[in-house]
């Protein structure tokens, strides 16, 4: 299916990798080939998605940028930008596949459904354009954004913030790039995947912009009138020998500074979804869970709310946007103190990928351990960051930075 869907200017794969969580509605789904479009920049951005969103009553599939957050406050992004994606972009696709089980539901606009058997013998009959075993193309090595000792400095001055009190938890990220980068997106987010395989892998493609993603993390879901939320916060590397892998997670488990972290985020969550929840709805239903993955342990909690039925889905989104885990407490003071010590503009990268259902439901990812890929620019970009609390030690900092950048890194440098 999806090597059949690169002939489409637009794609969005969402894929579960088969990972049993409690929330998840479909294995996988595959949207492609735009009947209607929404592409713009921050400026108004959530009022012009809910016209679209209530016009079309249909799916959408897209994204949310990080810097969306200029229009839910008075901020702004000011730093090099190496991509140039929209802020935001959704479409109504023509043709939409759901995939749970051994179901596969095939959903066709009127005007192409004279397609439908045809697309599916070709599907069928198709043989994978490429696969995560083919020896890989397109490698270079990426280059720092900023070098490690100025990665120190800039944690040192974040603790400066903390210790005056004028935040006391901020996600610091850092980007590594590659320009004069040619390669098949789809092979790269292949070989990503069967490294990773990730709860919410996604590839998403956009004319010549692609989004290669192997998420862990739930930003925000809504089914019916409960609204969840699934921060991460907390991270461990894994070892292949079991006795010690048991260890780093019990290690995890019981360290006071990752669950300090996790257990701020989830303040700032609850105070989010209590922006649009019916009284007294709000509830921690996991704290500080540890979820294992190919690459990292994580610990993750789940916030839940009620809403009213007449609350539009995009309300919802605008009062929570950009997560908690990805900015920091208080957000406002976080982001603004982030924005001046990052060297790149974040752009979709710490925002979120997924879809609206013809009811308003909606299910949307954190755009974390991603190949960000300009085409037409031949530019590549893989941000990490890690969360800076009190007890932060920059160096410990980077490590886990380079952790997580691992298998993004394995997948364009070779």
């Amino acid at each position: 299916m999806l090597s059949w869907a690169q002939q489409f200017e637009q794609v969005v794969w969402l894929d579960s990798n088969n990972y049993q969580m409690e929330n998840s509605s479909y294995d996988a789904i595959l949207a492609v080939d735009g009947l209607t479009a929404i592409q713009t920049d921050h400026k108004d951005a959530f009022e012009k998605l809910k016209e679209y969103q209530s016009v079309t009553k249909d799916w959408i599939f897209g994204y949310l940028s990080y810097d969306l957050k200029n229009d839910v406050e008075e901020l702004s992004s000011n730093n090099k930008d190496g991509l140039k994606f929209p802020e935001l972009f959704f479409f109504q696709p023509k043709k939409l596949f759901l995939l749970k089980g051994n179901i596969l539901e095939m959903h066709y606009l009127s005007m192409v459904q004279a397609e439908f058997e045809i697309d599916l013998e070709e599907i069928q009959n198709l043989k994978p354009i490429v696969s995560a075993q083919e020896p890989a193309k397109g490698n270079k090595k990426l280059i720092a954004r900023i070098s490690r000792n100025d990665y120190i400095k800039k944690v040192e001055n974040l603790l400066e913030h903390i210790h005056r009190g004028d935040i006391y938890e901020a996600n610091f990220c850092q980007e590594f790039y590659a320009e004069d980068i040619i390669f098949n997106p789809l092979e790269k987010y292949l070989r990503l995947n069967s490294i990773s395989t990730p709860p919410f892998a996604t590839y998403l493609k956009n004319d010549s912009m692609f989004a290669l993603s192997a998420s862990p993390e739930r930003y925000l879901k809504k089914r019916g009138l409960k609204v969840i939320s699934q921060p991460i916060k907390g991270t461990s590397k894994r070892s292949k020998n079991s006795v010690e892998d048991l260890k780093l997670i019990k290690s995890l488990k019981n360290d006071p500074k990752e669950r300090s972290e996790n257990i701020m985020i989830v303040d700032l969550v609850r105070n989010d979804l209590a922006k649009t929840a019916k009284k007294g709805s709000v509830k921690v239903e996991e704290l500080c869970k540890i979820y294992s993955f190919e690459q990292v342990h994580q610990m993750i909690s789940t916030v839940t709310s009620e809403v009213e039925a007449s609350l539009h889905p995009v309300d919802i989104l605008k009062t929570t946007f950009p997560m908690g885990s990805m900015t920091g407490a208080p957000k406002i003071s976080a982001m603004q103190i982030i924005e001046n010590l990052e060297e790149t503009k974040r752009g979709l990268y710490s925002g979120a990928i997924g879809y609206f259902t013809p009811t308003g439901d909606f299910d949307f990812n954190v755009v974390i351990r991603s190949i960000l890929y300009n085409l037409y620019k031949k530019y590549a970009s893989i941000s990490v960051g890690s969360a800076i609390t009190a007890k932060s030690i920059p160096n410990k900092e980077y490590e886990e930075c380079l952790i997580k950048a691992k298998a993004m890194r394995m997948v364009l440098e070779g």
